[in-house]
């Protein structure tokens, strides 16, 4: 088996057990080894292929399947200016949250910056517009080779080194899309987006056609195998936002008021009029001052009561929701 098309099936394999259901192909040169991957996977029903020749139409559908299902979607590039093209979608799944997963495919690091046709600096292109980003790199002649007899490939213990850089780039791939994954869902930054995959090919580009309608039993057993019963090979726990959950337990929380009915004033005529919020004097005495023109409120049932502009009732002041506010406390 070819490195290119060991590294495109095993992205593929890995995509599938993280639950993607759709993938959005744009053929060319460079990704021809994943379009036979998406292909055989889309022939096993194990996902949806869809096809299209322009870039931009093709960003903006995995964009839609994406923000229709909440499930981050694949779609695939050729390198080049086809890269570019996708900046628009990238763009939208940004400011809209959606899980969008761009797969460019690239020139190997020894023909970048040499001049050859359809190629540019793929690394960074999306800038901070992505949740994640990585160069995968480019498989080594060694992974995906045969071993060397039959008793190496029987006995783990007697593994050749073609045997463990292919078992080392699988553990190394298969992790690389579990964290795009994740960050696409939204782990661990609790605001889902794009995430950016850049892979390295070299040649030779078109699969072993002898071993390619094999692949399906290869990913189950074998030097590639991902994780039994079809698991991830990274599990990630759901988004959490720390801010999110404190804000739900100060919600339900009696001492904390509710955000809808913030008062905006302390009631006074001065607070009416937007003069100014409570002086640290007028917190203290509980007066108005009428040098600096500021107020606050009064005492309720022979206690100093008092209430900031953020609504805190709170007798803690390390509690303040709002504590830049300079509360007025009890």
């Amino acid at each position: 088996m070819h490195p290119s098309q060991a590294l495109a099936s095993v992205v593929v394999d890995e995509l599938v057990r993280h639950g993607v259901t759709d993938v959005v192909l744009c053929p060319g040169s460079r990704s021809a080894p994943f379009a036979y991957a998406v292909q055989e996977a889309d022939r096993h029903g194990r996902l949806r292929l869809h096809v299209r020749v322009d870039e931009r139409s093709a960003g903006f559908l995995a964009l839609g399947l994406a923000k229709g299902s909440g499930t981050p979607t694949p779609v695939i590039t050729t390198s080049g200016t086809a890269v570019a093209n996708l900046h628009p979608a990238v763009l939208e799944a940004h400011h809209a949250n959606v899980p969008l997963l761009v797969i460019s495919c690239d020139r190997p690091p020894e023909l970048r910056g040499t001049g050859a046709n359809q190629t540019t600096v793929q690394p960074g292109l999306f800038a901070g517009a992505v949740r994640y980003e990585v160069d995968l790199g480019a498989p080594e002649a060694d992974v995906g080779a045969p071993p060397a007899s039959a008793a190496s490939a029987a006995s783990p213990a007697a593994d050749t080194t073609s045997e463990a850089a292919s078992r080392a780039a699988n553990a190394y791939w298969r992790s690389t899309v579990s964290r795009a994954v994740a960050a696409c869902r939204g782990v661990p930054a609790a605001t889902p987006g794009p995430a950016h995959l850049n892979v390295p090919l070299r040649d030779p580009l078109a699969p072993d056609l002898e071993t390619l309608h094999d692949s399906e039993d290869a990913w189950a057993t074998g030097t590639f195998a991902g994780r039994p019963d079809g698991r991830p090979w990274v599990a990630v726990a759901p988004p959490t936002s720390p801010w999110r959950t404190s804000l739900a337990r100060r919600w339900s929380s009696a001492t904390w008021p509710r955000l809808v009915r913030l008062p905006t004033s302390c009631g006074s005529p001065r607070c009416r009029a937007g003069r100014a919020w409570p002086s640290p004097t007028a917190r203290r005495t509980g007066r108005s001052s009428s040098r600096t023109g500021r107020c606050c409120c009064r005492p309720r049932g022979g206690r100093t009561r008092r209430t900031c502009p953020s609504g805190c009732w709170s007798s803690d002041e390390s509690r303040c929701p709002v504590p830049s506010l300079a509360c007025s406390l009890p």
